[in-house]
């Protein structure tokens, strides 16, 4: 098992802004690599180092599927770091470019099919 993450750790991992825009994407639901670059509009490698950090510190976990790798964020065992990345969650949820970014994902999960999704979508 992964140690738990520190809380330093954590608020250098939040204090980039691909990063923050990236954990305001990800929730209990996993979020592939391609749908994460597409709708922060950021280079493929550029998205795989950065949620590589995440996973380092870990505040995300993966999952190969084939090709696809699918991320997710990790339920942190210590409430006081979860409640300050539950923090930042919502915190840059609430910027406007947080919602385009939330958009573009919808958009891009609708339009670029990964193995876990099962039917078509609308």
């Amino acid at each position: 098992m992964r140690a738990a993450p520190k809380l330093a750790d954590v608020l250098k991992a939040l204090a980039d802004p691909t990063r923050l825009r990236m954990v305001a994407l990800l929730g209990s639901e996993e979020v592939c690599v391609c749908h994460i670059h597409t709708a922060l509009r950021v280079p493929q490698p550029t998205a795989s180092r950065h949620l590589s950090y995440l996973k380092r510190v870990g505040m995300v976990e993966d999952r190969r599927v084939g090709l696809w790798k699918h991320y997710r964020l990790r339920r942190l065992p210590d409430p006081a770091v979860q409640a300050v990345v539950d923090a930042a969650r919502k915190a840059a949820g609430d910027s406007p470019g947080v919602a385009r970014d939330c958009c573009r994902l919808v958009d891009a999960v609708r339009l670029i099919r990964s193995p876990i999704q099962t039917a078509p979508m609308a």
